[in-house]
């Protein structure tokens, strides 16, 4: 098999960088939108940051108390200084919370990056109240440009053979940008009938899903109508009682 390159150029890339945040974008609008109230509850949001987004979410579910878990520490004191409860931690250990104790838990684009994602869903279980719900998006394994790539004999735009500079990923409006930590690195990425099966086992049901994102070509237009291939799938899932 003949392996083949594929270079862009600058104004290519610059596109790809445009297509990328309005990918962003569109993911964080769709978890807005399916944000259900719980007034004066508590929200975890797992890989919080900055504490910019779970503002925005504390606010749409009018929780009283907004926690975040956060690795890094120059986001911890921002997320600080806006209202967050936070905790430095890592999403591979058990969650430092008691049990039944948050309404909503939000994880935007974090199970992907976990080596024990099984420990993680069965924490967030734990965490959760009966009544709460939890907010979860990955990167679509159906996207087009998760298909494209590899058959091209090149990397897989949401994976990462090593830490560092990223392989031949002429798709990747994030190529040759150096990731600082093994933290940025996706180890696995679902289909939506794969995040079913693997909710439902550890005792959750996918109650709606949504997508959100595609490129690399015309993303709002194609993102309207082909869903099933878009960069995002956004879940909202319940506990089974």
């Amino acid at each position: 098999m003949i392996a083949l390159t594929v270079h862009i150029g600058k104004k290519e890339i610059a596109c790809l960088h445009r297509v990328y945040r309005q990918s962003e974008r569109a993911t964080k609008n769709a978890i807005l939108d399916v944000i259900e109230r719980r007034a004066h509850g508590r929200l975890l949001d797992c890989g919080c940051g900055d504490g910019e987004f779970t503002v925005q979410i504390a606010c749409r579910a009018r929780v009283s108390e907004a926690y975040g878990i956060e690795c890094v520490d120059d986001h911890l004191e921002e997320a600080i200084d806006r209202g967050v409860i936070v905790t430095k931690g890592d999403l591979n250990d058990p969650l430092p919370y008691k049990s039944c104790f948050f309404n909503i838990v939000h994880a935007n684009q974090i199970i992907e990056h976990l080596l024990n994602i099984d420990l993680f869903l069965a924490e967030v279980k734990r965490v959760l109240r009966p009544d709460g719900y939890v907010i979860l998006s990955i990167s679509n394994l159906a996207s087009w440009h998760n298909h494209l790539p590899p058959a091209l004999a090149m990397e897989a735009v949401p994976l990462y053979v090593r830490n560092g500079v990223t392989g031949d990923r002429a798709f990747d409006p994030l190529q040759e940008i150096r990731h600082p930590s093994e933290g940025d690195s996706r180890l696995i990425i679902f289909s939506s009938q794969d995040l079913a099966r693997l909710c439902l086992y550890h005792g959750f049901w996918l109650e709606r899903l949504t997508f959100a994102g595609y490129y690399p070509l015309m993303s709002q237009p194609m993102g309207m109508l082909d869903s099933v291939h878009a960069t995002i799938l956004v879940a909202r899932l319940r506990p089974i009682c």
